[in-house]
């Protein structure tokens, strides 16, 4: 009999880094986590669909991110990527052979074997499009795959509920572009959540404030059925944070919001109706799997066989040591043994099966119906951060496959095999360091959503005006291709990682200098658009830079301003 069900929850981001650079900072991060995670889960999971049974995991992709792992200027350079990876092991391997070092000879020939198998994957059968392969996983029944906002844009801070539902919006025609399909549940950005109810600009606008719809609503308005809260958002209590283990910086931040809530008080093992409508579904992260995974200083990740993830071999950026201590000095980390580390990742994957057991079983007692836990993390923790993790995530879902007591299912299923009974009004907050919006919005980071908010009202104002020019049957292509441009940078304007890399310092001058390029690509968009609507021309610089704005930020090329069109305005088109 089954204790109750389980689902992993992983949520795939990362930012539009295409054309913005390369390392330190740009498409570099996309090649490392396609190389170390996404290859890597994909392969794990191939691996186990043979029998056609459901595997139980809930996989969330960014539309972002689906852009790029299928954009063919992405497929063309990971392969060089792959390339370069390979040579620089061989490079470390001669020079270790030279130095008397065996044992780390060993290692570099052992990472010139990783990526070469890599590079051959990637060439092989299955294709390029990484995003095709997850798509084939979910059609044959082995995952769900669920959106999120286009660019992860932070719903509660955007300035209006047009901005919130054309991240929305786009994301689920994006999804049925990449997946044939429109997705059942969503990862809201951040898992920040936001009631209905006044609202007012965080920059200290002196304007009323104005009512807004909670973010179900806007889910149900776009067929979304569920999303995932933090524990504390359903159960009270201190929020457990996700990220200060790996950004010092956070503990700054939060040392003064992260109290507890005396909100709610349910149980996160069940879903439940969200907002007065109750056509939307929630499910809440079970705290007791979450910190075994999340915690580098206390969970699985920092077991001292595993593969460091900071002490890096430059220029090549091979890893060849061990975490040896969470605490230890990079000076002190000792040379990594990789069958030692291969013997942990069964006892954690155990230690954490029976964990599922007892956590689902004392569930059980305490709420009378059949319970869910769903272990939420973000994907890259596996592979990138944990190099051991892919096969982690193996053995667990091996171990519920075998053992008999746990149902492994992914979130939708859940939902249609129990459906939410219990209605629950949630608090704002997220599952950021404080359980609230500090992360994103400080003094560090304020600076930024006045351009943001700016941005969003013009182009609302611009649509709605354009839209009612169009009705008259003036419509005109370059027109079309300036507002269209102008939407994708207002998307990647509202990216919530911009502000995340200022905060925590992990790459501060790159965020500043995206948000600043995307509001001035979107201003001098927009002011183009408002001068073609009332028949001023283009000269050859500004078409040359529409069409260079077109090929850098080339996704979402299904993307329609016209979602953002409200009830025509008496003001004029050029109108600011």
């Amino acid at each position: 009999m089954s204790a109750g069900s389980f689902t992993f929850v992983l949520h795939s981001h990362l930012p539009w880094v295409l054309h913005h650079g390369r390392w330190p900072h740009g498409v570099d991060w996309l090649n490392e986590a396609a190389a170390e995670t996404y290859l890597p889960l994909w392969r794990v999971l191939h691996e186990r669909t043979e029998d056609g049974r459901s595997l139980g995991v809930t996989l969330g992709l960014t539309p972002v991110l689906c852009e790029q792992l299928a954009h063919p200027d992405f497929q063309r350079q990971f392969v060089a990527y792959l390339e370069q990876k390979i040579a620089a092991a061989a490079e470390d391997r001669a020079w270790f052979t030279r130095s008397g070092e065996p044992a780390l000879a060993a290692l570099a020939a052992r990472w010139e074997r990783f990526y070469r198998a890599s590079l051959e994957e990637f060439m092989g059968p299955h294709g390029p499009n990484l995003v095709a392969r997850f798509r084939r996983l979910e059609e044959r029944g082995a995952i769900e795959i669920i959106t999120c906002g286009a660019t992860h844009g932070y719903l509660p801070l955007l300035s209006s509920d047009a901005a919130a539902a054309g991240q929305l919006r786009t994301a689920v025609t994006a999804h049925r572009r990449h997946f044939g399909r429109a997705p059942r549940g969503v990862w809201l950005p951040e898992c920040a959540y936001r009631p209905a109810g006044p609202w007012r600009a965080p920059e200290g606008s002196s304007a009323p404030a104005s009512e807004r719809r909670g973010v179900e609503e806007l889910l149900s308005a776009r067929g979304l059925r569920y999303f995932f809260v933090d524990t504390h958002l359903l159960s009270g209590g201190k929020p457990l944070g996700v990220y200060a283990d790996r950004f010092e910086a956070l503990h700054h931040i939060v040392r003064d919001g992260a109290g507890e809530s005396t909100r709610p008080g349910q149980l996160p093992y069940r879903p439940y109706r969200v907002g007065s409508a109750g056509q939307v579904a929630c499910f809440g992260r079970d705290p007791v799997t979450a910190m075994q995974v999340w915690s580098g200083q206390h969970g699985y990740p920092g077991d001292g066989a595993y593969l460091d993830f900071h002490k890096k071999r430059f220029p090549g950026g091979h890893r060849y040591w061990s975490v040896t201590h969470p605490q230890a000095d990079l000076a002190h980390k000792q040379v990594y043994r990789p069958g030692a580390a291969e013997a942990r990742v069964p006892e954690h994957a155990a230690h954490f099966f029976t964990l599922l057991e007892r956590t689902l079983r004392d569930a059980s007692h305490r709420q009378g119906t059949p319970p869910i836990v769903c272990a939420m993390f973000d994907t890259e923790l596996f592979g990138h951060w944990w190099f051991e993790g892919p096969r982690f995530v193996g053995e667990v879902l091996d171990l519920c496959a075998k053992a008999g007591g746990v149902s492994a299912i992914p979130a939708g299923e859940m939902l249609e095999r129990q459906p939410p009974q219990e209605m629950v009004a949630l608090p704002e907050g997220s599952w950021g360091d404080g359980g609230g919006h500090q992360v994103w919005l400080n003094d560090a980071t304020r600076w930024t959503w006045p351009l943001v908010h700016g941005a969003e009202g013009r182009f609302e104002s611009l649509a709605t005006t354009a839209a009612a020019r169009e009705s008259s049957g003036r419509a005109e292509p370059l027109l079309e291709r300036l507002l269209n441009q102008a939407g994708r940078e207002l998307l990647l304007l509202e990216s919530s990682d911009w502000q995340f890399l200022i905060t925590t310092f992990s790459a501060r001058d790159y965020a500043e200098l995206r948000v600043t390029e995307h509001a001035e690509a979107f201003e001098r968009l927009a002011t183009l658009a408002e001068r073609r609507a009332q028949g001023g021309s283009l000269s050859e610089a500004d078409e040359n830079f529409l069409a260079d704005c077109e090929r850098r930020d080339s996704l979402f090329p299904d993307f329609d301003w016209r979602g953002y069109a409200g009830s025509p305005a008496p003001a004029q088109i050029g109108a600011r």
